[in-house]
């Protein structure tokens, strides 16, 4: 009796630390986290105008990080925004130093592969963007064999690379454009409405939207594929700010003619 007691016991003590073993070992959700902590980490570029970049006063601001802001405020959460150039962002993401990735994200089905998105809180369009006086590209498919501008990694330089342009790295839009003012590049390929504030800043750049793209690209809070509680508080706060009011507020003040 008292060897099958001593069995028992062991039993007992094997399963209590096989018990705490698995509850360490079981990974908290990253919104769980995001609570414990109250802080939300958001990766954006800081260098992407009129999305996230960094006024006057040194301040980072843009629609993607008002957008940002309002979302973690109905998560009753504080965001802190991870600056990082575009090439790192998703890296950031992926090695946890970000919860959440907001700088104009294009959902695609590769990143679907990997990663999930938000809904959608920005419909727009690709265009193609060349200097005033080329009279060579008119269309997309004008660009086989041309140079065109962009930060080598995304999702603008997947349409250039597409249509057969060689691509010409550029930290961001507005050297990609400065490199198309210059005739270093001869195209850039970009958000219509990244052009649209840039133009409004620069109106005498000599520059000009030759082409668009008709299927409009849809932008999203960039998540971590498991993430799927962090995804539906998200969803939810994007739901509110379309409801009541603050996204038209943000979008009038960025993109209001």
């Amino acid at each position: 009796m008292k060897f099958i007691l001593n069995i028992l016991l062991v039993g007992l003590v094997q399963f209590g630390f096989n018990h705490i073993a698995y509850a360490q070992s079981s990974p908290e959700s990253t919104l769980n986290a995001i609570h414990s902590t109250g802080i939300f980490k958001i990766g954006t570029e800081g260098a992407y105008a009129p999305f996230s970049y960094h006024d006057a006063s040194g301040k980072l601001t843009g629609f993607d990080v008002e957008i940002g802001r309002e979302i973690a405020l109905r998560m009753k959460v504080t965001p802190e925004f991870i600056e990082g150039k575009w090439d790192g962002l998703i890296g950031g993401l992926d090695a946890g130093r970000s919860d959440a990735v907001m700088n104009q994200i294009a959902i695609t089905p590769e990143r679907e592969k990997k990663y999930s998105f938000s809904q959608p809180y920005v419909i727009s369009e690709a265009v193609l963007i060349t200097r005033t006086n080329n009279n060579d590209i008119k269309t997309f498919s004008d660009l086989k064999g041309k140079r065109s501008a962009h930060t080598l990694t995304n999702n603008f330089a997947q349409i250039a690379r597409h249509y057969g342009a060689d691509i010409i790295s550029a930290n961001g839009f507005s050297q990609e454009v400065e490199l198309v003012s210059t005739g270093r590049a001869d195209a850039t390929i970009n958000d219509k409405l990244s052009y649209l504030d840039y133009k409004k800043h620069r109106p005498d750049a000599p520059v000009r939207i030759v082409a668009a793209d008709t299927q409009a690209a849809k932008t999203a809070v960039l998540l971590r594929k498991n993430d799927a509680e962090l995804k539906a508080a998200i969803d939810k706060a994007i739901m509110e700010i379309k409801a009541d009011g603050a996204y038209q507020k943000i979008w009038d003040k960025y993109f209001s003619e």
